[in-house]
């Protein structure tokens, strides 16, 4: 009969294994509209403004209920949560399909946007309450792994609506969510509890939403990990909303093929990346509780010089050979924010601290989009843009320096 510790590690395994296609239907579902933007306008008039809006409130709605949506998931059975969430969102999928009006369309982006803000602080919480010790970073790059994925494949979107019509994949996609919410309902649990806190006959304290956010900001680091990762997400956007067009513009690529550039290199540097990042993370922290941090500094470094040398690389060869490194060493911040987050948050607070993440980030995405937008208004060159982006990944590492793991932290 097998062991507590083998059927345990089994568990929290197969959680990674089945929260990966949830990460994936995840950014699947939310992208694929953007991709079929003529089908849909073709089907229900609207101005380009409209169509924008379109993805600009599922963000706004998605960002403002992102820290609430954690709190649920601390207070609440994080798997239930999820299972919930995923249900939702793809029902609205569905729902989605049958939408003939441009506010109906609008009412179910808005509704997409509350569904699916319950989804990642939840889950990256969940995974770390089973991942514990020297696997917690390797499980979240996994888990990674599966969101990239997920926004890859949004582009059978625009595919499906060419091949069939622009509902097509919305009511494939949500009757196939809806199915593996019931695959979920039969295989997710939540983690049992941590050893220290096991068979003490007390029920654990009922989380507050005040309670959690004076206990997240009493902490100076949970503030510099806040704008840490609101000042890498600005990086990061400012990277995928131009590279297409710095590509096509300096190597004078047609739209087509500065996309796929643009993506289909870099995507599966991401997931090794994702994969290297989170395996030497955990290897150093068994060492070191802040090896989590040290391998994401390190990661940052290279990323600076990476894109210097892609914006001034004299051929379109070199320009995506450095693309692609800052691409794989920049995953090794996403494979570990959730692991820093548990080393200087209270564990009762881990959905909430990351949905306060994940506002502040959407955020920043939302006025670096329109920044950008600016520049290219005023004649800057992207590769400006991309040069600045690259001095704040810097940045972002010098503040990582100041992130202290919590004093006499219980073991992870």
């Amino acid at each position: 009969m097998p062991s507590f510790s083998s059927r345990y590690l089994s568990r929290a395994w197969l959680t990674v294994g089945l929260l990966c296609v949830v990460a994936c239907l995840n950014y699947l579902d939310r992208v694929m509209l953007t991709t079929m933007r003529e089908s849909v306008k073709e089907a229900i008039p609207m101005t380009e403004a409209q169509f924008g809006l379109l993805t600009s409130v599922f963000l706004w709605v998605y960002a403002l209920l992102s820290p609430f949506a954690g709190f649920i998931a601390d207070r609440f059975s994080r798997s239930k949560v999820i299972i919930g969430s995923l249900f939702v969102w793809s029902f609205v999928t569905w729902l989605t399909s049958h939408t003939t009006t441009f506010p109906q369309l609008l009412a179910t982006r808005a509704l997409m946007g509350v569904s699916e803000a319950c989804y990642i602080p939840a889950a990256l919480a969940l995974i770390a309450d089973y991942h514990r010790g020297p696997t917690r970073s390797l499980a979240t790059g996994i888990h990674m792994v599966g969101i990239s994925i997920g926004s890859g494949l949004g582009g059978l979107g625009g595919w499906l609506a060419d091949k069939h019509d622009w509902t097509y994949a919305f009511h494939l996609f949500g009757l196939i969510g809806i199915g593996y919410s019931v695959i979920l309902l039969l295989g997710l649990r939540d983690a049992p509890a941590a050893p220290s806190s096991a068979g003490s006959g007390a029920l654990p304290p009922r989380i507050r939403f005040g309670e959690a956010l004076a206990s997240l900001f009493q902490r100076g680091s949970f503030t510099v990990a806040m704008l840490y990762w609101g000042l890498l997400g600005l990086s990061g956007w400012a990277l995928i909303g131009w590279l297409p067009t710095f590509l096509g513009e300096r190597f004078d690529l047609s739209q087509g093929t500065a996309g796929l550039s643009a993506t289909g290199y870099l995507q599966p540097a991401s997931w090794v990346g994702l994969l290297v990042g989170g395996a030497w993370a955990d290897r150093w922290s068994r060492r070191d509780e802040r090896g989590r941090i040290f391998v994401t500094i390190i990661g940052l470094c290279i990323v600076a010089p990476a894109i210097f040398f892609a914006v001034n690389a004299p051929a379109l060869v070199f320009a995506i050979g450095g693309f692609m490194v800052s691409s794989f060493a920049m995953a090794f911040a996403n494979a570990n924010m959730m692991p820093i987050l548990c080393l200087v948050t209270d564990e009762r607070y881990r959905a909430t601290g990351y949905g306060i993440l994940n506002l502040f980030a959407c955020v920043v995405g939302g006025l670096t989009i329109y920044l950008g937008g600016a520049l290219r208004d005023a004649d800057i060159p992207v590769t400006v843009v991309f040069e600045c982006a690259a001095a704040s990944v810097l940045v972002c590492a010098a503040m990582l320096w100041f992130i202290k793991p919590k004093p006499a932290a219980p073991a992870q």
